[in-house]
């Protein structure tokens, strides 16, 4: 999957284990950083054990993948049991995230299995988009989740 965000580029999602550790390191102190307004980079740099120097080599081109879906529609596919409450188990998780859902398309169930597919705008959503989809995916009766859209 490539995304533009406001940076000019190709991005890619790469998954944490093939990354060098200086970018993971610097992903980490962006981090601290959002989460303690008080901390400097100097004291975030010391306690993640990369130098100063490395962070702002990698600081601009460094984010997480929630950064980049954060203020913009995003289209899931999720495959259901057909039994009563998922769906609904479903909706209630995004709300609690406090993402609006602006559309929802269900099949009608085959063999058991529904396809759902629900956009949401994600401006005001409450935690990242990974843990949104960690929710969805611990309801009994969600089979799967794709990201099948962003804008």
């Amino acid at each position: 999957m490539v995304f533009k965000p406001a940076r000019e580029g190709t991005y890619y999602i790469v998954t944490e284990e093939i990354l060098p550790e200086a970018i993971i390191k610097t992903a980490k102190i962006k981090e601290l950083l959002a989460k303690s307004k008080k901390m400097t980079i100097n004291e975030a740099a010391q306690r993640t054990g990369l130098s100063r120097s490395a962070y702002y080599k990698y600081k601009d081109g460094v984010f997480p993948f929630y950064e980049g879906t954060n203020q913009k529609i995003v289209t899931l596919s999720l495959a259901l049991t057909d039994q009563s409450g998922v769906l609904s188990s479903c909706l209630n998780s995004i709300a609690k995230k406090q993402a609006n859902v602006l559309t929802i398309n269900q099949s009608l169930p085959l063999q058991g299995m529904a396809h759902v597919v629900i956009s949401i705008d994600t401006k005001s959503m409450k935690g990242s988009l990974e843990n949104l989809i960690a929710s969805l995916g611990n309801i009994s009766g969600v089979l799967s989740i794709e990201i099948i859209g962003q804008s």
